[in-house]
């Protein structure tokens, strides 16, 4: 009997150290397969992470690539754009302004140009009147210089010399007279003979007025030489009149 219990309690022992072990074992099992575990799932974090990485280092360098990529594209295109549009429109603006400032150049230098004309034509002007002034002061200057040399007789013959020229001068006006109306006369005189008269008078009265006005320019005195201007004035009308027609009306 002894022997089957002290058998038995062995047994019991035996059993329990046994379960006792076992759960130990069991628990450090347990705990190695939770390290384990725990240690997978880290290490599969890690890998996670480092794969994460790697995809965002891919998706930075495809995005830099498609970056630089349609920065080529858009390098392609303004050259496209240079070429096609903007060197053709610089060209064009250049070729206009070039026109525009030849155009501009051409007339500043007609302006110019008619200007320095101007210029030019008003200084020969003024440098022709200005030696026809000083011909004419030389020319008064010797006139008045022979003046005074010449005796009154000299100057006297001169101015007889020019007696039929200033007898045309004075008839010239009739050679634009078509006809003559003599109108009859007052006091029971002949038209005609009262006409020719008042004419006669109008002669006279003319040629006396010149030796006074040549006396004044002069001062040489014509008074001997009013007959001879008389007749030469005569003269002069004469031929004039015989141009023209005669009317006479009676009252």
């Amino acid at each position: 009997m002894d022997v089957r219990y002290s058998a038995d309690t062995h047994i019991a022992n035996s059993s329990r150290e046994f379960q006792l072990r076992k759960a130990s074992f069991d628990q450090e099992v347990n705990t190695a397969r939770a390290e384990s575990e725990l240690a997978y799932k880290l290490q599969a974090a890690k890998e996670r992470q480092k794969i994460r990485k790697e995809e965002v280092n891919i998706n930075i360098v495809e995005r830099r690539k498609q970056i630089e990529i349609e920065e080529k594209g858009i390098l392609c295109t303004e050259k496209n754009m240079d070429a096609t549009v903007r060197r053709p429109a610089e060209a064009e603006a250049y070729r206009l302004q070039q026109i525009a400032e030849g155009y501009r150049s051409q007339k500043i230098l007609l302006a110019q140009a008619e200007a320095d004309g101007i210029r030019l034509k008003g200084i020969a002007k003024a440098e022709a009147m200005e030696a026809v002034g000083r011909a004419e002061a030389e020319r008064m200057r010797l006139r008045a210089e022979a003046y005074s040399k010449y005796g009154d007789a000299a100057i006297l013959n001169l101015i007889l010399d020019t007696l039929p020229q200033i007898a045309a001068e004075v008839a010239a006006p009739l050679s634009k007279t078509k006809e003559i109306v003599i109108m009859n006369g007052s006091n029971g005189e002949p038209a005609t003979l009262q006409s020719l008269t008042n004419l006669g008078k109008d002669f006279t009265t003319l040629v006396g007025t010149v030796p006074h006005a040549i006396r004044a320019l002069t001062n040489v005195d014509l008074s001997q030489a009013q007959v001879l201007l008389l007749s030469t004035l005569i003269q002069c009308m004469g031929s004039k009149l015989r141009t023209q027609n005669l009317y006479l009306i009676n009252k």
